[in-house]
């Protein structure tokens, strides 16, 4: 599935239709170049769970908890990890495991340690937006698209791309 996001309006609905589509679980790996959008995206999936606070890339930490009333997020930023082994030691197996949803940007920084994903999404520059290439990995990712692909079915297709409003 492609969708386009105009701007970043969109991007944040996107990601919030998104939230509500993964229902609290699974793992999405979000790929692409500095400043394509994934912490955007990620903003728009924590809308979704009713959090309104700022959402900032977990660069340096590696690991943002989001706490919510019924609701676990885990936001993690590989790009500088220098191994993947490093996740061992910060905890990374028990987010893994955890029951909760976990948005990994940069995931190929964690190959060979992370589990497949549930959802890729490559956000690529396009534009003044953003084009999102979303690919299932799982029946989760398949569940996800599916229900996607109906809010997208109510908007303006063009060369397969959904325009996200």
């Amino acid at each position: 599935m492609q969708v386009q996001l105009k701007d970043e309006r969109s991007h944040v609905a996107f990601g919030e239709a998104l939230g509500l589509a993964l229902r609290g679980s699974g793992r999405v790996y979000l790929e692409g170049d500095l400043g394509a959008g994934k912490t955007t995206l990620t903003r728009g999936v924590l809308r979704a769970y009713g959090y309104q606070g700022a959402v900032k890339s977990p660069t340096y930490t590696l690991i943002e908890p989001y706490e919510l009333v019924e609701q676990r997020i885990y936001h993690l930023d590989l790009y500088r990890l220098s191994d993947p082994e490093e996740l061992e030691f910060i905890g990374g197996r028990d987010v893994l495991a955890d029951d909760a949803l976990c948005l990994i940007e940069w995931p190929s920084r964690g190959e060979g340690w992370l589990p497949a994903p549930d959802l890729r999404i490559v956000l690529s520059v396009a534009d003044q937006g953003r084009l999102a290439l979303l690919v299932a990995g799982s029946a989760i990712g398949e569940r996800v698209l599916n229900t996607l692909a109906k809010q997208a079915d109510e908007m303006q297709q063009e060369h397969g791309v959904t325009q996200w409003i």
